[in-house]
């Protein structure tokens, strides 16, 4: 059972984002929390809003977009065209592409 229909993008929210159910809560930072070592009932005590399906459907997203190039807004520069990166947790993610605003 899929849980992806709790994600939402929508331009006026979070720019963009993919984040919870429209509650501005980007799926980035969830899994950032998870990642960090925080459990599932920690991050709900933390975030009363969420449920614990928001939280697996964040994971089902990390998922089923783990291993696609990252596109970010830096990407446009000609030299960060050349790299394809490719990151399983968010906090790795920025670690690698704070380097391509130098």
């Amino acid at each position: 059972m899929s849980r992806l229909d709790r994600i939402t993008t929508e331009e006026s929210v979070c720019h963009g984002k993919p984040v919870i159910r429209g509650l501005r809560y980007p799926v980035q930072m969830l899994l950032e929390l998870l990642a960090s070592g925080m459990s599932i009932e920690e991050v709900l005590a933390d975030y009363p809003d969420l449920e614990r399906d928001d939280l697996l459907a964040a994971l089902e997203f990390a998922a089923l977009t783990a291993g696609k190039p990252l596109r970010t807004a830096r990407s446009a520069h000609p030299a960060a065209q050349q790299r394809s990166l490719c990151c399983t947790t968010p906090g790795l993610v920025r670690r690698m592409t704070s380097g391509l605003a130098r």
